[in-house]
């Protein structure tokens, strides 16, 4: 799908896409096994099911995750999930993205990441990410900072020996 452009549906998650979001953060091929039950885990409080969810939390807008998916050809191609960020003023965190490998480079991360950008506006002074430094992240970085998104730290071996943590922001200019 590399180049051609496409105009994902944008939706809210619910707990019956659980089994889609694992396989296509899996597939993303980047993730170390024990990071999927951590994705699958702000997924389900996102979505307000699994042990530590809170039902009503969601229902009353209070959910400290907010999950999206992205929908092609009525089958979920990707998915994104933010929130704010515990003791800070207006700082947002992005959580967890993923677009299913076959459809990477069609822009269904850049219509995600917009939306996300889109529903904070007014709100977040600030949104991080934060990823691996590893040279297969690669790409990934080159995605944030193609969409605006500044490094301004990198933490040694923050991951495991090798792998550091690279910290992106966007935000408002001081």
């Amino acid at each position: 799908m590399s180049g051609t452009l496409v105009s994902p549906l944008l939706r809210h998650l619910n707990a019956a896409d659980r089994g889609r979001i694992e396989d296509i953060t899996r597939a993303v091929g980047l993730f170390r096994e024990d990071e999927i039950p951590v994705a699958l885990e702000v997924f389900d409080d996102a979505v307000g099911v699994g042990p530590r969810a809170d039902p009503s939390r969601v229902a009353t807008g209070g959910d400290p995750y907010i999950a999206l998916g992205a929908e092609i050809d009525g089958a979920l191609a990707g998915w994104i999930c933010w929130g704010p960020t515990p003791c800070t003023l207006g700082t947002y965190d992005l959580y967890w993205m993923a677009v299913d490998p076959a459809l990477q480079g069609g822009g269904i991360g850049t219509a995600l990441i917009l939306e996300m950008e889109r529903r904070l506006a007014g709100q977040a002074r600030l949104i991080v990410v934060e990823t691996a430094g590893r040279p297969d992240y690669a790409a990934t970085r080159r995605f944030y900072e193609a969409r605006g998104y500044r490094a301004v730290a990198t933490i040694p071996d923050f991951y495991g020996p090798g792998d550091d943590q690279v910290v992106y922001v966007k935000g408002r200019e001081r």
